[in-house]
């Protein structure tokens, strides 16, 4: 069984900062890419930023420049820096993983956790 186990959420106020962690534990393997995504209230799930194994990464582009997203492949965790946080990220925060059940298996396999609350006050 795999698990997505996020961390780091919480309050803050414009113009702060948060830095969410994510840890991939479980029966996963060559996980490709690791991201975070958000879903507010009546909307659907959005891309916030990802992370291939390699290092190469992609944004929002509401976040540029603001968030940073980085892993640890030996830890199987994923991390989201967040600065100069906004009212409107204020969201529920979905960690993400694709990776096979077996070691060199081509099958891979959508994984989400729990979601982690990020509220920004104004």
């Amino acid at each position: 069984q795999v698990q997505l186990v996020e961390s780091g959420g919480g309050l803050v106020q414009a113009g702060g900062s948060l830095r969410l962690s994510c840890a991939a534990s479980g029966s996963i393997f060559s996980i490709d890419p690791m991201g975070w995504y958000v879903q507010a209230p009546g909307k659907q799930r959005e891309l916030v930023a990802v992370i291939a194994r390699g290092g190469s990464t992609n944004y929002a582009d509401s976040v540029k420049g603001r968030f940073a997203i980085s892993r640890d492949n030996a830890k199987n965790t994923v991390y989201l820096e967040m600065n100069s946080l906004k009212p409107e990220d204020t969201a529920v925060y979905y960690c993400y993983a694709r990776g096979s059940k077996l070691p060199r298996s081509p099958t891979k396999y959508d994984y989400w956790g729990q979601g982690t609350q990020v509220t920004v006050s104004s």
